[in-house]
């Protein structure tokens, strides 16, 4: 509010008492020219509906309008000639005292906040202006108070800013990890349990990125909450932190509706869909999920790795019979092709025999070995495959001092296949380099697992420290019953063929690289979906 300056006319007036102000009828000159009676003015300060006095530069009381008290509850002869101090509470901090007089005393207006108390000694927040009026000799002649009841408006503000308090410290306090969208997909709010995630996840990275990839793992979920606004409940996804384990998460997705703030939006409401995301941590609940999990893997694989001795066995068996049946059906087919005196019958029916028995043998052999266990194909989580597999030989590694360097890829696509011998084939890869690393001679002992997406599909390094392979011996290790340890321990020389095998089932392909000069590095690339 701006100074109040009288015309000499207008400072007579104002001394008047109000009945003779509103006799006396002196009209003004509007700026623009139209006529206006002194007596519009005074009406239209006596109906404001803001309480409006008139002191004396002592704060004594000349005047107040209807609305003064209505506010007060002091009626008009109660106060008039009474300092404006009658209102006080003397709570109000004397330092706005200061402030509100420093500014009279420069004649400008002063605008704030004070403590009063009505009548009936219920306490009330002024919002109170008072604005010096000045004459025409430049003197401040009057004070001119105007104030409201701002309490209701006081109660409301601190209510809503405790409530947002209250969410602010519920929020900051959850383990669970809270973030909310704007319509855009922009970050509106995110509270420290997320952005610990994120720093976890990404230390590097802004959170928008951490946003991406958490909605790349929810999938067709989190796409359909934000085009839809379809909300979704319990929806659970895993996230792989480097060289450490795994950690699982359930997260929770809705929409909340937001009207208009701004003022065009008052007669004419629109609304603004904000997303929230809750994610909470479950690793605890599914790693005992997986400790049962891993004890019924041992027990399945325990069981494959049975079937699978068997057939090795019973193949080798059949192996190591055909090159005598061979030798016998050779010289058969030598003696039956002899006539006459040099022709020994009673040789070439032992010899018949003797085939006959071994080609009987065989066939046995052969009717007496399990079956392969059947299974179809699904989708598979490589790095949950290898995760597992690498569970399952944790007490290996440790027996064997190795170091596992695990870097999955964040983002890996599933792979259509069969689950059993994916992960029976990956054990044995892992196998194979704990074996390798187990000779004495071997130092530095460490495994490195890695996975990355690609075009096509999934690669899979496998790299140990071990003595590696020799080069003219690293197309011949996956030809059946070769092996290169030479200890016996029961080698079958049948598994880095059985590791072709699945591989070729499943359409990928599988190779030692033979530009790795330290230990070995294998190398197993799957397409996303096998022709087979």
């Amino acid at each position: 509010m701006s100074n109040v300056r009288l015309s000499p006319e207008q400072a007579a007036a104002a001394r008047l008492e109000k009945k003779g102000l509103a006799e006396k009828g002196i009209s003004d000159i509007h700026p623009e020219g139209v006529l206006l009676p002194e007596e519009v003015f005074f009406q239209a300060v006596e109906h404001s509906p803001v309480a409006i006095s008139i002191t004396d530069l002592k704060a004594n009381i000349l005047y107040v309008n209807r609305a003064f008290t209505q506010v007060t509850g002091y009626g008009e002869d109660e106060v008039l000639g009474h300092n404006e101090s009658i209102l006080s509470n003397h709570t109000t901090p004397r330092i706005v005292y200061q402030a509100l007089w420093g500014r009279l005393a420069q004649q400008k207006s002063w605008t704030g906040m004070m403590l009063n108390r009505r009548k009936d000694k219920r306490l009330y927040l002024a919002e109170l202006t008072v604005a010096p009026v000045i004459n025409e000799n430049n003197d401040t002649i009057y004070y001119l108070g105007m104030h409201r009841d701002g309490s209701d408006m006081h109660e409301l503000e601190q209510r809503v800013m405790n409530q947002k308090l209250m969410m602010e410290a519920v929020l900051n306090s959850v383990p669970a990890s809270v973030l909310v969208l704007d319509e855009h997909h922009r970050i509106v709010s995110a509270n420290p349990s997320f952005r610990a995630l994120a720093a976890d996840l990404l230390r590097d990275e802004p959170l928008e990125t951490v946003v991406n990839v958490i909605g790349t793992k929810l999938g067709s979920a989190y796409h359909q909450l934000l085009e839809d606004r379809r909300s979704f409940d319990d929806k659970e996804f895993s996230l792989d932190y480097g060289r450490s384990r795994g950690r699982w998460y359930s997260c929770f997705g809705t929409t909340i509706d937001v009207k208009c703030e701004e003022a065009d939006g008052f007669f004419e409401q629109t609304v603004r869909h904000y997303v929230l995301l809750m994610i909470n941590d479950i690793t605890d609940i599914r790693r005992r999920q997986e400790e049962v999990h891993l004890n019924a893997l041992k027990a399945l694989m325990a069981e494959e790795d049975l079937v699978q001795g068997m057939r090795e066995t019973v193949n080798g068996a059949i192996h190591q019979m055909q090159g005598p049946v061979n030798l016998l059906g050779t010289a058969v087919s030598m003696l039956q092709r002899r006539t006459g005196a040099n022709r020994d019958d009673a040789l070439l029916g032992a010899l018949e025999e003797a085939l006959a028995a071994g080609n009987g043998a065989m066939d046995s052999m052969r009717d007496a070995m399990p079956a392969a266990l059947e299974e179809s194909k699904k989708p598979v989580n490589i790095n949950e495959l290898l995760r597992e597999s690498l569970a399952l030989s944790t007490e290996r590694l440790l027996a064997q001092g190795i170091t596992v360097d695990w870097q999955p890829a964040l983002q890996l696509p599933a792979v259509i296949g069969r689950e059993r011998r994916l992960r029976s084939m990956f054990k044995q890869l892992l196998d194979n380099a704990v074996d390798a690393m187990s000779e004495r001679t071997v130092r530095h002992r460490e495994l490195t697992i890695i996975t990355r997406g690609e075009t096509n599909g999934v690669c899979c390094e496998i790299i140990d420290t071990g003595p590696g392979i020799a080069p003219a011996l690293q197309l011949k290790v996956f030809e059946p019953f070769f092996s290169t340890k030479t200890s016996g321990n029961g080698c079958r020389g049948m598994g880095l063929p059985m590791v072709h095998d699945i591989v070729t089932d499943h359409s990928g392909t599988v190779h030692i690289d033979l530009s790795h000069r330290t230990g070995c590095r294998v190398v197993v690339r799957l397409p996303f979906i096998s022709s087979h």
